[in-house]
């Protein structure tokens, strides 16, 4: 496994590999839009975390 494979989170990993074989539209017919908005959310909750969180309680025990 390489250093790029492992930076994938491990409950994508299956879909990420389907997709390299198979491309975008045979992806989406066997997974469907619910794997997008999956993705979708879980890149939501990580920058929401790495962006407003995590500087809001910085700011906060500074100032």
């Amino acid at each position: 496994m390489t250093i790029k494979e492992k930076l994938i989170p491990k409950f994508l990993r299956k879909y990420v590999f389907y997709y390299r074989e198979h491309g975008f539209k045979k992806t989406v017919k066997k997974f469907g839009w619910k794997l997008f908005a999956i993705i979708f959310l879980y890149y939501l909750i990580r920058d929401s975390i790495l962006y407003i969180i995590i500087p809001y309680f910085v700011l906060k025990g500074i100032f």
